[in-house]
């Protein structure tokens, strides 16, 4: 897991409590704030995940050299 990966993820989570914390509250602009987190979160881990792939890609055709 790169760091990409894990800010995605912990800025998907921090979205999740911030989008249910204004449920609680009753605050549409918290649960839209949330949301646009979470969506952040999951675009900014789903880069790692390509980040990792080429580099398990790359890895790969070193070794056939």
């Amino acid at each position: 897991m790169n760091k990409d990966q894990v800010k995605g993820k912990a800025k998907d989570i921090g979205g999740k409590i911030q989008e249910e914390v204004g449920k609680v509250v009753g605050s549409n602009k918290q649960q839209a704030e949330g949301l646009s987190k979470q969506t952040e979160g999951k675009v900014h881990e789903k880069a790692g995940d390509v980040k990792e792939t080429v580099k398990d890609v790359t890895k790969g055709t070193r070794g056939n050299r």
